[in-house]
Formats: C-alpha cells, sequence, structure tokens
C-alpha cells in the first residue's frame, strides 16, 4: 500500500479539517448568545451543519471500498448510508433532540473509524479524527443545552 496512507494527515489536511469545526463551534455559540427569536435560525443552522457532515463521515467507507480492489463485503456501503439516514432522522425531530442523535451519531462514526482505519493503514489520521469528535460533539450538546434554557 502507498506509504501516504500511513502517514499522518499533512498540515494543509489538518488546517481543513479544523476549519470544519467552525460552524459547530459558532453554531453552538449563537444558540447560547443570540436573541430568543433568532435561537431558532442558529439551532437549525447547527443541526444542519451536524448532519452534513454525518453524510460526510459515512461517505469516506463508499471511498475507501471502492478504492480496494479485494472488496466484496457490503459492510462498508451498509454503514456508509447509516450515518446519512440516521442525520436525516436528526433533521426532522426537535433541534434539541436532533443535536443529541448528532452527538450520537458523531460518537458511533469514531467508534467504526477505528477499526475501519486499521484496516486501510489510516490509523494515523485517527488522533486528528478524534479531536474533531470531541469538539463537533461538545457543540452538538452545548446546542443542545442551551435549548433547554
Amino acid at each position: 500500500m502507498n506509504t501516504s496512507h500511513t502517514s499522518k494527515p499533512p498540515p494543509w489536511v489538518s488546517r481543513l479539517g479544523y476549519a470544519g469545526l467552525l460552524p459547530f463551534c459558532f453554531g453552538a455559540a449563537g444558540i447560547w448568545l443570540l436573541a430568543p427569536d433568532q435561537r431558532a435560525q442558529a439551532s437549525l443552522a447547527l443541526v444542519g451543519y451536524g448532519a452534513t457532515i454525518a453524510s460526510f463521515l459515512g461517505a469516506i467507507h463508499w471511498g475507501l471500498a471502492m478504492r480496494d480492489p479485494h472488496a466484496s463485503a457490503a459492510t462498508p456501503f451498509v454503514w456508509g448510508v447509516a450515518p446519512s439516514l440516521t442525520a436525516w432522522v436528526a433533521l426532522l425531530v426537535t433541534p434539541m433532540t436532533g443535536l443529541l442523535i448528532l452527538t450520537l451519531v458523531l460518537w458511533a462514526c469514531y467508534a467504526v473509524d477505528r477499526k475501519a482505519y486499521s484496516n486501510y493503514q489510516l490509523q494515523h489520521w485517527l488522533p486528528m479524527r478524534l479531536r474533531l469528535t470531541v469538539v463537533a460533539s461538545l457543540s452538538c450538546l452545548a446546542g443542545a443545552a442551551a435549548l433547554l434554557r
């Protein structure tokens, strides 16, 4: 396998990943800090972005499986759509429930990635994935907590 797959992400990729946390952080902060009549928009933005990221995390598994010429198992393809379908449900329920669902989806994606990335020799990406998951899920939890008040 190509050695580029066995090294940590390049700095520019890490910067893109961390930049992807900005909507999570701004969305959660918006729910806490905006006027009550603007919280609905901030919560919709946070749930929508979380659903988008969950779909992205599932799609990675399709891409990885499609690159493996020996892939015959349906598992990565089935898993690849599970986050999208669950995120879609998160868009249909109340924002607080949606944010809690997305928190669980983000952690489920990380748990699956821990195993799958090793199979694809991508385990060096896991520290960044963990940090991204921690901040994204804490943002979702913070947003949900703000909706309780």
